[in-house]
C-alpha cells in the first residue's frame, strides 16, 4: 500500500511548528555556551566500514540542556522534583491548548488570565518577543510572568505554561519566583517558543516531548500544535 493522500483521510490535520532551529554556534541565553555540532562519523569516513556505494552519517552534538526551545521539569528547580525521565507522556503530548495574547506589556500579571477556561491545558503566552530571536535585543527587556500570574495559573489547574520569550521570569529577580511556583506545583514550562501567532486562540492540541533523560531537568523539544 502506498502513502495516504489527503482525500483518503477522514479529516485533515494542520501542523504548527513552534520551535526554533538548533544549530552550531546558537546563543540561546547569554552566559551559556553555544552548541557544537559536528561529525562523529562523516559520510566520507563511513566508506571504510560499508560496502561500496553505501554511506552513513553519525552526528555529534555538545550542548547544555537549555538550548533552543526547551522544556523545564520540576528537577530543574528542585533537587527532589521529577526529572525528564519521570514525566508522564499525558503531561507532554496531546494537551488541549490555549494561546493568551500578552503583549506589549513587559510584566504579565494575573489579569491576562482571568475568566479563561485553563484547567488541564497548555497555556501558551504570546508576547511577540520571538521576532528578536538571534539578535541582541532578544536578551534585553524581555516580557515575563509575575508571581501573581504564576499563582493564578497554578490555582486554575493548568498543565503547562509556555512563552515565546527569553525567560518566563524576570531575569533581574534572582529568586526566580515563576519557576519556583510553577515547577513547585508540577506545572511544566516551555521557554523560547516561536510562531504562536499562527495558532488559533483555542481548538488545538499541544505537544512538547523531550528526550527521556534521567538526572536532567531541562531539554530541547520540538514543540508543535495540531488542529484537526
Amino acid at each position: 500500500m502506498g502513502p495516504l493522500s489527503s482525500d483518503m483521510l477522514p479529516f485533515v490535520i494542520e501542523f504548527f511548528d513552534l520551535s526554533h532551529v538548533v544549530e552550531d554556534g546558537l546563543i540561546t541565553y547569554k552566559g551559556l555556551p553555544a552548541p557544537v555540532i559536528c561529525d562523529f562519523l562523516s559520510r566520507e569516513d563511513s566508506h571504510h566500514h560499508y560496502s561500496e556505494g553505501t554511506e552513513f552519517h553519525i552526528g555529534r552534538i555538545d550542548m547544555v540542556a537549555n538550548t533552543g526551545t526547551y522544556l523545564d521539569s520540576p528537577f530543574h528547580r528542585f533537587r527532589d522534583g521529577k526529572d525528564l525521565s519521570e514525566l508522564p507522556l499525558e503531561g507532554l503530548a496531546h494537551l488541549e491548548g490555549i494561546v493568551v495574547q500578552a503583549g506589549p506589556v513587559r510584566a504579565i500579571d494575573a489579569s491576562h488570565f482571568e475568566e479563561l477556561d485553563l484547567a488541564g491545558k497548555a497555556v501558551l503566552v504570546r508576547t511577540g518577543w520571538d521576532v528578536h530571536w538571534k539578535t541582541d535585543q532578544y536578551f534585553e527587556g524581555h516580557p515575563f510572568l509575575t508571581a501573581d500570574a504564576a499563582r493564578f495559573l497554578v490555582d486554575a489547574g493548568v498543565a503547562l505554561v509556555g512563552i515565546d520569550s527569553l525567560n518566563i521570569d524576570d531575569t533581574a529577580d534572582l529568586s526566580r519566583p515563576v519557576h519556583t511556583i510553577l515547577l513547585g506545583a508540577d506545572v511544566l514550562i516551555v521557554e523560547h517558543m516561536c510562531n504562536l501567532n499562527v495558532l488559533p486562540h483555542t481548538g488545538f492540541r499541544f505537544y512538547a516531548v523531550p528526550v527521556k533523560v534521567r538526572g536532567f531537568g531541562t531539554f530541547p523539544v520540538r514543540a508543535f500544535g495540531i488542529c484537526e
